[in-house]
């Protein structure tokens, strides 16, 4: 991940860690063995709209970095995920349908692409 993503994901649960006034609605929570902060509203204050959210992930794509050690070696696949299919994917490493270390999962754009 760039160091400007990087840092803008530890902001969102540092800054919610410390101790907020009890009527601060985002507050870091624990459910299902991971922390989550709940977002009700975009960064504008406005309330999300069902319909721009799907829009925006159906043009969302991940490019998944797995880290495979083969003949003695470490290499490093890349791999092409749209958002509808990265849990399917994710899932072939859970059934060992594909092996191997994810270690990084980035956002792209295909159409923001020079």
């Amino acid at each position: 991940m760039s160091d400007e993503i990087n840092q803008k994901v530890i902001n969102i649960f540092s800054k919610h860690k410390k101790d907020l006034p009890s009527e601060h609605k985002e507050r870091v929570k624990f459910f299902a063995g991971f922390n989550y902060v709940k977002l009700d509203k975009d960064t504008n204050g406005k309330k999300f709209k069902p319909e721009n959210l799907e829009k925006y992930a159906q043009k969302c794509h991940y490019i998944v970095r797995v880290m495979r050690n083969i003949d003695d070696e470490t290499v490093l696949y890349n791999y092409d995920v749209s958002n509808d299919k990265l849990f399917s994917f994710i899932k072939a490493f859970e059934n060992n349908t594909l092996n191997g270390t994810i270690i990084e999962i980035d956002k792209y754009f295909p159409e923001d692409l020079a």
